[in-house]
């Protein structure tokens, strides 16, 4: 797998206040914005773990850590497919 580096800046005060370390602090930035494009539908729940450096079941457990539902499934949806069985 080919990787890219990305560099960020924020300020010390940012990671003070989450106190965290900064290596913590991009590893759960990482996972929260695997997280949050998961849940805006951007990316397929296994393309989400590898960008979130993690296995699928880890990636289940951030998840449910964010209270982001795993399915990608409307209300609109479900209730349509209800209403055919």
């Amino acid at each position: 797998m080919s990787t890219v580096k990305v560099s960020l800046e924020f300020p010390r005060e940012a990671l003070s206040a989450l106190r965290q370390a900064p290596d913590e602090f991009a590893r759960e930035m990482r996972v929260a914005a695997a997280v949050k494009w998961y849940e805006m539908e951007r990316l397929s729940q296994s393309k989400a773990a590898e960008v979130a450096g993690l296995s699928r079941a880890e990636f289940l457990e951030a998840l449910h850590r964010f209270g982001v539902t795993p399915f990608q499934v409307s209300l609109e949806e479900l209730l349509e497919e209800s209403s055919r069985g």
